[in-house]
């Protein structure tokens, strides 16, 4: 049994310090989910909203072939992306269960998976200065 204040393999669980030991998942899920203009709105289950410019959410892709995968050795190794104005069109968008999202691209690329908190905290980033 995992005793209070240790790490877990799983960080977006949180333990809860009672005589079962049991684990809450801290989850938001999308109710409602469109693209208004240059942006995809967001309708949240814990009744917020974003707004994320699509070019910011394409190239904050967390699939490997944008962002990078780690070697044996732990480093990640970095693609050099090359956008064109299509690659920031969003072409679709799919639920993925019941955690994410899957856009697809006017270029075509569609391997990247948003999960819900992926979303929030690009939410709570993109007004940030780079």
């Amino acid at each position: 049994m995992l005793k209070s204040g240790k790490a877990t393999r799983f960080p977006n669980l949180v333990q809860r310090d009672d005589a079962v030991h049991t684990f809450e998942m801290q989850t938001v899920t999308a109710n409602t989910i469109q693209v208004v203009g240059l942006e995809l709105a967001i309708a949240w289950s814990d009744g917020t909203e974003s707004f994320l410019p699509l070019e910011f959410l394409r190239r904050h892709c967390a699939c490997a072939g944008c962002g990078g995968e780690p070697d044996v050795l732990g480093n990640v190794v970095r693609p050099k992306n090359e956008y064109t104005a299509a690659s920031f069109e969003l072409r679709s968008i799919a639920r993925v269960g019941g955690y994410g999202l899957q856009p697809t691209w006017g270029d075509g690329h569609s391997t990247g998976i948003y999960s819900y908190l992926y979303l929030k905290k690009l939410d709570g980033l993109h007004g940030e200065a780079p």
